[in-house]
Order: structure tokens, then sequence, then C-alpha cells
């Protein structure tokens, strides 16, 4: 027999569903509820309410668990390139052999950018923020593809707009960084594979590749993969529901980008460096910062630490935690900023304090202090983040369509004034 729950209203019982995700998740099926009952739910924020079933990324926070597609993130980090980790994420099954080499030359096809798209940049003020381009950027290229902008598209026209958004997401992002330093751009070369193509793209000089590192690609393969999804969070849900009114994937990608900018989300790991910085003109005393962070009526708060979802250690943190010490060793940077931040988590790793709060360094703490000994200014951060969560916003919006999902449309109380009369702008 089906479990329910029983809602009691004005001496009335209402039986409410109760469905089990496949990891023993349990939720009350409110769906019906406004037509049985005339009541809605008030969840501000949505902290509490499951807007859609999808098989795309469990994760539970208070056991530091992360699973894309069922595989665990520490597998898919060791073994897996960002590109087969994206295959994974958009069509549900890791690649064979031949589906992986199929997907990348699809890519390899399709990574060249329109010339005109240059001329975008010429219209940007020289100081304008790198999102604030690439969301740009993103939703100007349906302006160039307007076949996706059909309502219904076939399975294969579908399948060219994710090809073209994968493929052009890292050339775009590689451009905005090319222009901010007022370089010449450097065009894709299908002799790489995408990662490494990117990091060519983004450090290369017009007459010559560089060499990069393979600790430095394996680095960033890293980071792409542990950013590649996280259930539905902010950006996520921004792409769902303006995917569901039949907004283009372009349109659709473009505002999980906008929402990903906000500080609250994607600005972290951007977060960690200017607060290291801040520490380093105040003359680099960590233990006078420690002291300021456990100080509950000081307001400084240490960024990177925690996390709002993961009540024990952030399972990514833990990966990436080496990859950033082999950065850290093999490229041999004198950053005093860098310094600063080994102490810190020396402190939080050992510190009672720290370790009984679990405020140990997360993903963005780490992923910080990479993006900066790789020379990227902090205001690229929040791109790069973008670029490795591209695979599950297209993810997440191929899947809000696969299920036919209805447009989203929450529901409000209102707490407005009521039965106001016109008054005439002279009596006012």
């Amino acid at each position: 027999m089906a479990q329910t729950a029983q809602l009691i209203l004005d001496d009335k019982t209402f039986e409410l569903p109760v469905i089990e995700g496949t990891e023993g998740e349990k939720a009350i099926d409110i769906s019906k509820l406004r037509d049985q009952t005339g009541y809605v739910t008030l969840d501000i924020g949505y902290k509490n309410t499951g807007a859609t079933k999808s098989a795309i990324t469990f994760l539970d926070g208070e056991q530091g668990i992360l699973k894309y597609r069922g595989y665990p993130i520490e597998q898919l980090a060791e073994k897996s390139s960002f590109i087969e980790v994206a295959y994974l994420l958009i069509y549900g099954e890791l690649p064979t052999a031949d589906q992986l080499k199929a997907f990348q030359y699809e890519l390899s096809r399709h990574t060249l950018v329109h010339e005109d798209m240059k001329k975008f940049f010429d219209g940007f003020p020289s100081k304008s923020h790198p999102m604030g381009q690439l969301s740009s950027l993103v939703s100007a290229l349906s302006a160039f593809y307007p076949e996706s902008l059909k309502p219904s598209q076939t399975n294969e026209e579908l399948n060219q707009s994710i090809i073209k958004m994968v493929a052009k997401m890292a050339t775009v992002v590689s451009w905005i960084y090319k222009k901010s330093l007022g370089h010449p751009v450097i065009y894709p070369q299908n002799k790489y594979d995408y990662v490494t193509n990117f990091l060519n793209m983004t450090f290369g000089q017009r007459t010559e590749d560089v060499t990069i590192d393979p600790v430095v690609i394996d680095a960033m393969n890293k980071l792409l993969i542990l950013h590649a999804d996280h259930e539905q969070n902010c950006s996520a849900s921004t792409v769902r529901i303006v995917g569901s009114s039949d907004s283009n994937i372009y349109a659709s990608v473009s505002a999980g980008i906008s929402a990903l900018w906000g500080p609250l989300h994607g600005g972290a790991n951007q977060a960690v460096i200017e607060m290291l910085e801040k520490i380093k003109e105040d003359g680099g005393d960590t233990d006078k910062w420690i002291a300021k962070a456990k100080d509950k009526n000081d307001p400084f708060r240490l960024m990177g630490f925690g996390h709002r979802v993961y009540k024990n250690f952030d399972p990514r943190a833990k990966i990436i935690k080496k990859a950033c010490d082999d950065i850290l060793e093999k490229l041999g940077i004198n950053d005093e900023v860098l310094e600063i931040a080994k102490r810190l988590e020396e402190v939080a790793l050992k510190d009672p304090y720290f370790v009984e709060r679990k405020l140990y360094p997360n993903v963005d703490f780490y992923s910080g202090i990479i993006y900066r000994a790789l020379g990227f200014p902090t205001d690229m951060f929040t791109v790069l983040f973008a670029l490795g969560r591209l695979p599950g916003w297209i993810a997440q919006w191929k899947e809000m369509k696969e299920n036919k999902e209805p447009i989203g449309r929450p529901r409000q109380i209102y707490v407005g004034a009521t039965d106001k009369d016109y008054v005439d702008i002279a009596n006012r």
C-alpha cells in the first residue's frame, strides 16, 4: 500500500501521496494541493520544496556525498576527463570509447565562433565585468543559430544545439580573457582535447602554441568536473524555469550565467582571494584574522570555509586540495597571498574551533587558489565556474524538456494593500 501523509484543515482530512527517491529521499507530493484544498504552501527560497524529479545529480549534505548519474564524484574526478563527465551528465551514461571519440569529434567541428562575434567586444566598456559579457555573448549565439529558436526541435536539431553550446563556450570564455588583456584572440585547434584547447586559447600566442603542463591540464579537468553540476541550485533552477517557457538553449544558459553571477552563488571563490588580499594588505597576520573569525561579535567571516549544503566535509574539497598542492609545488609560485591561504588552511584543519563546527576549507577556497596560481584575474573566476557548470545546466534543461514539464509558475501569498480607490493626480 502506498504511503500517504494526512493534512487536516477545517476538520477535513486530506491524503497526500508520499514519494521516495532512489537514494531514500522522501517527499510529500503537494502538486494537487490547491485544487483539493484551496491552499498553497509558503516556502520562501524553496528550501523545502522539490520542484522536479531528476535523475542527474544526488547530493547528501549531511554525509558529504555527491554523485553524478550514480557515480561518486571521487571516482569521476580521479578517472575521467571533463568531456567524458559532460557526456555522462547530458546523455545519462558514461560513453564507450567510440561514443566519446564521436562526441569529441562533433565538438571539434563547432568550436569556431562566427567572426561577427568579435564586434560585440567593441561595444563593451573597457571595464565591463566578464560575467556580463559572457551572459550577453551566450544569449547572442541564438541570433547566429536561428534553428535553435524552433519551439519543437527534432532530436537531431536539439543535439546539434547542445553540441554547439558546449563547443563554443570554451572559445567564448577564452576570448573574454584575451580581450580583457587587449590581446588578439586565439582560434581553437582540433588537434587538442577540449581542456587543452581551452588553455591554449587562453594562454597561447598568435605566433606559437604554448606547452601546457600536464599538472595544469589535470587540475583544470578536475576543477571543471567538480563544478559540473550541483543538483537544484539557484542557477540550475533558473535554467529549468526559463527553459520551461520553451526558451532556447542559449537564452536558458544565459539566464543561468546571470544567476551564477550573484556573489551568494558563483562569486565565492572570488571572495576568497579578495579576503586573502585584505589580510595581506593588513600585514599578513593570520592569527589576528583567525581570532576575528572566532569572535561572534566581529562581523568578519572566513570566506571559503564551511558550506551551506555540506554539513560535513565538502567532498569536492578533498579532491581539489591535492590538485592545489600539486599546482603550487609544480609551478613554484612565490606569492604572499597564496602563503596566507596555506596558513589559514593549516589552522582550519587542526584548530578545534573550526573542526568542531565543521568549518573546513571548501571547493571555493581551493579553486580560488588554483585560478590565482594559473594567472587568472579574480573577475574571471566566476566565468570559469560557468564553463564547468555548463554540462549540468544543459543536462537540467534537456531533462526538463524530455519530461515535458509544465511552465514554471510559483504561487505567492499577497500581503499588499486592498480595495484602494483611484485618486486624481490633482488631489494627491
